[in-house]
């Protein structure tokens, strides 16, 4: 059994972790630690997760300092603002413990130059990026196995570089001219309230936001490069939507050659007969966020523009589960060499 640290707990992304590992089959022992939090109890901040571990209820299991769940863990989850999981790593490295980082700070490996372009900010320890693993195991599954530093991936780039990898690894889709437009639920934008999350301002619109210069379209492209193998371009374009959680991705692809829609989806089917959580839907089907809530799965439809030219796929995750805490809980077991789907393999609730 394995001693597990959620930094920065009070948060979605954090209390999404907690949820989930609460019923973890190998985690033995879990420090929920928050600086705003720190002496309360965990019923008191999280009342959803009074029943505990095991059914048995932890009304005694209270936040503690960052430091100290760092000390002692095993496996330290960072779910804080970027900039800040590279003290933790440094801390925790050393004795060997992995840590999953859920903000950008290890997205970007060893290029220090488009990081510092995209978040303004500079390494402090470059030794912990040379050696970080991005963590989409659909991409980099089997450098993830061996993995002490991973840079959980962006929720857009998920859904995003999902519905794009199998028609680029097979050079059925043009390198220019993608379009990606994705449309999120208000916790994508963090816990602290801003005006345009207030719910006033965001219960009764669809609003695009970061046109042309969101933060994650440079690892959306990084991603698609990496599996076509060479520059991909693609215009990104976010979409706050009207919903808790989740993201729709609609996703505008040239093809470079025709192809009949059963032979795509079959393309599909394939490259992704082996991943446990890439659902390939059936003709006629359409992936929706609604389909995918509180599960770590991600759904793909697939369709082709009047005239055949493009092909529009449309990728759903969860962004809270996929496109965060479950996603990093998948690059927990794959890089302490348990069953992939160990606490994650919930299926999507029917409504």
């Amino acid at each position: 059994m394995i001693t597990v640290a959620v930094i920065g707990a009070t948060g979605y992304a954090g209390a999404e972790l907690a949820r989930l590992l609460l019923g973890h089959p190998a985690v033995g022992k879990l420090l929920l630690a928050s600086s705003s939090a720190e002496g309360e109890t965990m019923a008191s901040v999280y009342p959803n997760l009074l029943g505990g571990m095991g059914g048995a209820a932890l009304p005694e299991l209270r936040f503690v300092s960052p430091d100290a769940a760092v000390a002692e863990a095993d496996v330290v989850f960072s779910s804080l603002p970027h900039g800040i999981a590279e003290e933790h790593a440094a801390r925790t490295r050393p004795r060997g413990a992995l840590i999953v980082d859920l903000s950008a700070d290890f997205r970007f490996g060893d290029d220090e130059a488009t990081f510092k372009a995209v978040y303004g900010k500079p390494y402090r320890h470059p030794e912990l990026h040379a050696e970080s693993v991005y963590g989409l195991p659909e991409l980099n599954r089997a450098k993830i196995a061996s993995a002490k530093v991973i840079g959980n991936p962006g929720c857009y780039p998920t859904s995003a570089s999902l519905g794009l990898f199998p028609g680029l690894a097979k050079g059925l889709f043009k390198t220019e001219g993608i379009i990606i437009d994705a449309a999120s639920g208000v916790t994508g934008a963090g816990k602290e309230l801003t005006r345009t999350t207030h719910y006033s301002e965001a219960a009764d619109a669809i609003v695009p936001y970061k046109i042309g210069e969101h933060r994650h379209g440079p690892e959306i492209e990084r991603n698609l490069a990496a599996m076509a193998g060479r520059p991909v371009e693609a215009i990104f374009t976010p979409h706050l939507a009207p919903m808790g959680r989740g993201i729709v991705s609609t996703i505008y692809a040239p093809l470079s050659a025709r192809i009949e829609a059963d032979s795509l989806r079959e393309l599909y089917a394939a490259f992704y007969a082996k991943e446990p959580f890439v659902r390939v839907l059936p003709a006629g089907s359409v992936a929706t966020n609604r389909n995918v809530r509180m599960s770590n799965y991600c759904d793909i439809s697939l369709h082709l523009a009047r005239g055949g030219k493009t092909a529009i796929i449309v990728s759903a995750i969860d962004n809270m589960v996929k496109g965060a805490a479950g996603q990093a809980i998948q690059n927990m077991n794959i890089a302490l060499g348990l069953d992939e789907r160990s606490g994650i393999s919930m299926l999507p609730p029917a409504f």
